[in-house]
Parts: C-alpha cells; structure tokens; sequence
C-alpha cells in the first residue's frame, strides 16, 4: 500500500472526538505500513470548487458519452484535481462527525466533486452502474451524539452508514469498515466509555486493514 488518503470532514481541529479515534487507527496503521504516504484533506480548510452552471453541463456532456472541450474542460480544472487525489490513493480514512442524521456538508460537497461518470463510475451496454475505483479500501470513523446502532430505537435515523456505502460502493469501493463512537452526548461517563470502545475498535481495525 503506496497512499492513504485521510479525508477530514471534523471543523473542531484537536477537539474533534472523531479525530480522537482516528488518530488511533493512524498510529497502528503506520506501524503496518510504515513506506505509506499519508496525505490529509481538511475539508474545512479547503476551498471547494463551486458546482457552476458550466461543471453541472459538463458533467451532462459526460452523461451522454461525450469528451469535454473549450470552455467546459477549462471549467472542470479544479473538479479534476480534486477527483485525481482521490484516485491515487489506494486506501482511504474518512473521519466524519454525524450532522442531523447524515454527514456535514462539507464532506457532501467533495462527494458531489469527486463522483463524476467516466472519472469514478460509468453506466455500462445494459444500464447498470460499473464503479471506477475498484480493489481500494476505506474506514469511516463517525463520532454521533446518540447511539444509532442496530437495534437502538433511533437506528431508523442513521443516513450516514447507509449513504455512505452506497455512495462509495457505487464508486467500486465495497470494502468498508465503520467504527462509530456512539452515543457521545448522553453523559460524560458514558461519552468517554464509547470512545475508548471506539479507539480499541480502531485499533484491530488498522491491524486487519
């Protein structure tokens, strides 16, 4: 494994309680992959190229199996910078925090960069979707103020672990692994005894990655 690339959708900087977890996942990492480039994204440092009238036409243009030419390739620089980082890497770590149910927006505006047809997907002859960023290998380290884990009763509420699947799973990357540090708002006892769950999860997590 050449490259990780560490997407960080977290505002809070050190007081992040994902960040917390993920650091875990990092440390034990580096002793498995010591040679690994590991290359941060810090989303909320970052100024994400806006979705123009010319990059949704050109994404249009790709949606019907042409090539982008003129002033529409020029318009699609940045996207391409962009969805080219995210292909070199070979692995990824997303550490994301739950917002309302689902992911910050920030970390919905690079998906809505990155996942372009002909870049990280195709429709094939027959319709069905073929995923471009196949053989690759992704963990999502969540922090969420309640406890969404199957069974609970606010399990129906959880929008991240099943978009975020989907989302990269239509990419072509179905090997994920999700460690959630939940429930962090319901006390400090109970906060603390989720992340350090969370951390020993993301332990065994970097050793069988």
């Amino acid at each position: 494994m050449k490259k990780l690339l560490h997407i960080i959708a977290s505002p809070r900087g050190e007081d992040s309680r994902t960040l917390k977890v993920s650091r875990v996942f990092l440390d034990n990492f580096r002793k498995r992959y010591p040679a690994c480039n590991i290359e941060e994204l810090k989303l909320f440092e970052e100024k994400l190229q806006p979705l123009t009238v010319k990059i949704v036409s050109g994404k249009y243009v790709l949606l019907g199996g042409g090539d982008l030419a003129g002033e529409l390739k020029a318009a699609w620089n940045n996207v391409e910078i962009y969805i080219k980082q995210f292909l070199s890497a070979d692995a990824y770590l997303v550490s994301t925090p739950m917002w309302n149910f689902g992911i910050p927006y920030k970390l919905k505006h690079y998906i809505d960069i990155i996942v372009q047809p002909k870049y990280l997907f195709r429709y094939t002859s027959t319709g069905a979707v073929e995923g471009l960023a196949k053989n690759k290998k992704m963990i999502v380290v969540t922090s969420r103020g309640g406890d969404y884990s199957p069974g609970s009763p606010s399990a129906s509420y959880d929008f991240q672990m099943p978009y975020l699947r989907a989302i990269f799973g239509m990419c072509g990357i179905t090997d994920i692994t999700f460690v959630n540090a939940q429930p962090m708002d319901t006390g400090k006892d109970t906060a603390e005894k989720a992340i350090t769950k969370a951390k020993e999860e993301a332990r065994r997590a970097a050793d069988s990655f």
